[in-house]
């Protein structure tokens, strides 16, 4: 198996941060994603390569396994056992009738055959005394999966393409922006019988309509003209569940807040659980008045004046 540079693949040095894994992943996983890239097979292996790097990097224990062993890295458990540093090329190991060593292969420069022998005899193979071969779970693979607010709002199905796989998944209403979810047994398959890995999906929630959403609460703005902010009266507003009726107290002033109890966003795998929608009243003045109009605001500010 040859070298991979993770790394460069994500375009990313070692010393890079979680974040910078982060960032990377999600730029690189957006240019190349299969949607975006129909029929290109290039592009396609690339995005594989994009999720497999950022299995093994966003993941602190991969990682640092991977620094440590490079491309056996998925076999650090199995050489710590056997006391193989690749920093001394060094290996130890109880046999069956006493105790052998493995220092220094070929003078202290250990090969891939080297390794492929002693790993054979380990683990199943050729080699002497072997034994069944380890099982190992298959690789984690990584998706990102955007939505908008109103999607995000209630349960519904989608289909999703992983590494060339058609999946299709049900969403649970309420699900946040960042917030990942995982599929069990839907990533790489197995080594020697070994388990699938899992799928995880970060969900990308693009919200371009009135709301502003903070968990499960909601939030918006809603104009009131003039005469009913001073009247009072009835007004229609939105929500996501449609069109409701509040009324307004006379002399409302802007900037007022009202809660609109069980009309936020539904709570994450809660039925019938609600956060609540903050409204607040901003003042839209009348424009092109009429003479008349014009007049009558005019005899009112008279009598403001003379109070």
């Amino acid at each position: 198996m040859d070298y991979i540079d993770y790394y460069k693949i994500l375009g990313i040095t070692k010393s890079a941060t979680d974040a910078d894994i982060k960032k990377a992943y999600r730029k690189l996983a957006r240019k190349y994603h299969p949607d975006l890239n129909p029929n290109d097979k290039e592009a396609e292996q690339k995005f594989k390569e994009i999720n497999e790097a950022n299995e093994v990097l966003s993941n602190p224990e991969n990682r640092k396994k991977y620094d440590k062993y490079g491309k056996d890295w998925k076999h650090a458990d199995e050489f710590e056992k056997a006391g193989y540093d690749p920093n001394q090329q060094q290996y130890s190991r109880q046999q069956q009738g006493g105790n052998q060593s493995y220092t220094d292969f070929g003078g202290g420069n250990f090969s891939e055959s080297d390794f492929s022998d002693f790993f054979n005899s380990m683990y199943g193979g050729s080699g002497r005394g072997s034994r069944a071969q380890a099982k190992y779970r298959g690789q984690d693979f990584n998706a990102e999966l955007q939505l908008d607010l109103a999607s995000a709002y209630t349960t519904h199905k989608q289909n999703l393409n992983v590494n060339g796989k058609n999946i299709r998944i049900t969403i649970p209403a309420g699900v946040e922006n960042g917030q990942i979810i995982k599929i069990p047994n839907h990533g790489a398959p197995g080594a020697n019988g070994g388990p699938n890995g899992d799928l995880y999906i970060t969900f990308i929630i693009n919200n371009s309509s009135d709301f502003k959403r903070e968990g499960n609460n909601l939030y918006a703005d809603v104009d009131l003209d003039l005469y009913t902010a001073i009247l009072g009266g009835e007004i229609y507003v939105n929500t996501f569940d449609g069109k409701v009726k509040i009324k307004v107290a006379p002399e409302t002033q802007p900037g007022t807040k009202v809660k609109l109890k069980g009309k936020g966003f539904p709570v994450y795998k809660k039925d019938n659980q609600f956060g609540d929608l903050y409204i607040t009243y901003t003042l839209k003045l009348p424009t092109k008045l009429s003479e008349k109009e014009k007049e009558l605001f005019a005899e009112l500010a008279k009598l403001r004046n003379h109070e």
